[in-house]
């Protein structure tokens, strides 16, 4: 008894042990920084990997190419990861003056979808640029944010923000933006601008009436959209019974559940997938995730989710613990932005939300959604390095990679190449 009661104590003495390291952890001044770098990293590559899976079979029937999306994509990548690095070194106050040419931006690019936009399966919101399709309304959404954030942060006061502010121009501005959006029958975008807002609301600590109020026309909004459109209708239909019609309107989400149910434990191998082969459609973009479900299974899937969920846990924290209005208001809406397009992905897949038609970040197929979200998570980088005691843990770090890789090489620092130089200089005077 007495041994056993040790055992206990020793493994419970453990336990604590590795919660409290746990905490120290969590507690240091990067831990959000690198958490969005790691998260964001990881996710991109899974994501180009499986685009690369997923739209093999489609690619090759259409181009006569395996690789012609994934090329596509691997493009996107390529242009967007510099473009990251940029806006994680970007100062301050180049996000708070962004907002405002890039809502115009989106703006315009909404009102030429309305007129010379190309429709895809019930929704218009892509313009044809040749080689190219552009859909205006990914970056409309780092546009409200950043808008909404700078906008609010102006008319704080000694740090707190008043909710009533929001009436003007904000609130208008997002239902314009919403609206237009909805006349190109873009249902599931409007729900991400929709998000947006209300987590601006959140932070701000505006009543819960107003929230009801708003909710209560978005509902009202969203039910005239499904019942206008024929296919809307059928996907509500499909998403309550879709077993019930399985070859029709059904059919999509029956098709990611099979593929999510083959996966199992540890899934069929990467590139084995079985429902890639033309039975499930848009498998490299709105269904990515029942491919990876398949070919990696549940344990691939919860990765996935943890990532997203230390993602959206990063953004958090770089919201509560940074003093200043518009960093708190723009990590806020970023975060919601991309874990709530995650968690409405990812529950049209696996049956408990209706399918909207909205990419994965980070891992759905599609250049106008991906840059977007780059710039916004090292918009959100850039955020992190602003927390207490961040810049003086970056400092600490010593050279960077490419001073150790000069060094290494026997030319060393940025320094010493300085000195050489002015050597150099005297030398040939």
């Amino acid at each position: 008894m007495t041994a056993g009661a040790g055992a206990g104590d020793r493994r419970g003495g453990w336990a604590r042990e590795r919660v409290t390291a746990l905490l120290e952890l969590l507690d240091r001044p990067l831990t959000s920084y690198y958490l969005v770098l790691g998260c964001s990293a990881l996710l991109l590559a899974l994501g180009l990997m499986m685009v690369l899976s997923a739209s093999s079979i489609e690619a090759l029937q259409e181009t006569g190419s395996p690789f012609s999306w994934f090329l596509r994509q691997s493009f996107s990548a390529t242009l967007g990861v510099p473009l990251m690095w940029v806006c994680s070194r970007l100062p301050l106050r180049f996000f708070r003056f962004a907002g405002y040419p890039l809502m115009a931006l989106s703006i315009i690019g909404l009102i030429l979808v309305i007129f010379v936009g190309e429709s895809q399966l019930g929704a218009q919101r892509w313009i044809d640029l040749g080689p190219i399709y552009l859909q205006p309304s990914e970056p409309a959404k780092l546009g409200i944010a950043l808008w909404g954030a700078d906008l609010l942060a102006r008319k704080a006061r000694a740090g707190r923000i008043e909710w009533r502010q929001l009436l003007i121009p904000l609130m208008p501005g997002t239902a314009i933006l919403a609206v237009m959006v909805m006349l190109g029958r873009d249902l599931g975008t409007t729900l991400v601008l929709l998000l947006i807002f209300l987590s601006l609301l959140w932070v701000v600590g505006a009543p819960i009436r107003l929230f009801a109020a708003i909710l209560s026309v978005a509902v009202l909004a969203a039910v005239i959209m499904i019942t206008v459109e024929p296919y809307r209708m059928a996907r509500v239909t499909s998403y309550l019974q879709p077993w019930d019609d399985a070859q029709g309107a059904g059919y999509q989400a029956v098709q990611g559940q099979i593929a999510m149910g083959s996966g199992g434990w540890f899934g069929l191998g990467l590139g084995s997938s079985r429902q890639k082969w033309s039975w499930l459609p848009h498998s490299e973009s709105d269904f990515i995730f029942a491919i990876l479900g398949e070919e990696l299974g549940l344990a691939g899937t919860l990765a996935v989710v943890t990532l997203f969920g230390l993602l959206g846990y990063a953004g958090l924290r770089v919201a509560s613990r940074v003093n200043d209005p518009f960093i708190r208001l723009a990590a806020a809406a970023t975060t919601a932005w991309v874990v709530g397009q995650a968690i409405v992905n990812i529950g049209a897949v696996i049956g408990v939300l209706p399918i909207t038609g909205i990419p994965l970040p980070l891992v759905s197929y599609g250049g106008s959604a991906l840059l977007p979200t780059l710039a916004a998570l090292g918009m959100l980088l850039s955020f992190a390095r602003r927390e207490p005691g961040a810049r003086e843990a970056l400092a600490a770090r010593g050279p960077g990679p490419a001073a150790r890789g000069l060094s290494w090489l026997g030319l060393g620092g940025p320094g010493a190449i300085r000195r050489r130089v002015g050597r150099a200089g005297r030398v040939n005077r």
